[in-house]
């Protein structure tokens, strides 16, 4: 197996070496980047089967790589950054290590690379990197392109009043009553958006605090939830984010 570590840490890349040595029978690394600029050279002039990328190297962001070079490869991040937006690589066969990486993450990503890449010959959903480089800049999602018909729609975030799963699809509900279908999972979309204005109050629903009408006392010390403009859909704050939800509302 063929190894790239884009890595700018002499101990980090240190530490994947080691744990290459006991974990990945017949590898080579055939380089260690400290820059953009070096990956790109070794990336263009060798045969890789598998990247291992630091989010903040010397020069930048890794995931400029991918702008500037046709990755083929499949990635796994190596990451100081504890964030819940950098979960949305493992819902799109790209992973992530936490530092200081452990041998047993490590086990299980490249037990998932084994079942998921090297099978399926899956390629990396650049949007989703796109996205991910957006929250890790300190930047949120302003809108979505969307697809009507045969046209092709901006919509912007500050006009959804609320995310919500419906038959397994996933849709926003705009402010002049619109169910627009959305590519991505509320999963995904949620560590997108922007804390003060979106949360996320049950397994199937994300409100915009600018389109909350009035809040009332529910069933089983739940809360529910009333939208200005919209109607139809029920809108439940689940009992263990009651708290939580209070707080967001008072602190945004």
């Amino acid at each position: 197996m063929k190894l790239l570590i884009v890595e700018d840490e002499l101990l980090a890349a240190s530490r994947l070496e080691l744990l290459f040595k006991s974990n990945i029978p017949n590898y080579t690394i055939v380089g260690i980047a400290k820059s953009i600029e070096e990956a790109i050279d070794i990336i263009e002039n060798n045969e890789i089967d598998l990247g291992f990328f630091d989010i903040q190297i010397e020069d930048g962001l890794s995931f400029d790589i991918f702008e500037k070079s046709d990755v083929k490869f499949p990635v796994i991040f190596t990451t100081a950054y504890n964030d819940y937006a950098i979960k949305a690589f493992k819902l799109n066969s790209i992973d992530y290590l936490l530092k200081p990486i452990s041998e047993v993450e490590l086990i299980v990503a490249l037990e998932k690379f084994d079942k998921i890449w090297n099978k399926s010959k899956s390629t990396i959903n650049s949007t989703i990197v796109d996205e991910i480089k957006q929250i890790v800049s300190g930047n949120y999602k302003e809108r979505f392109t969307v697809k009507i018909g045969n046209k092709i729609e901006i919509l912007k975030t500050d006009d959804i009043s609320f995310y919500y799963s419906y038959n397994k699809g996933t849709y926003a509900k705009t402010n002049n009553n619109r169910d627009v279908l959305l590519d991505n999972a509320l999963e995904l979309i949620y560590p997108l958006l922007d804390p003060n204005k979106f949360y996320k109050i049950s397994r199937k629903h994300i409100v915009n605090i600018n389109y909350i009408k009035d809040i009332y006392a529910y069933s089983n010390s739940r809360l529910k939830v009333n939208m200005l403009h919209v109607g139809g859909e029920e809108l439940i704050v689940s009992r263990e984010k009651v708290k939580s939800f209070k707080e967001w509302l008072e602190n945004s």
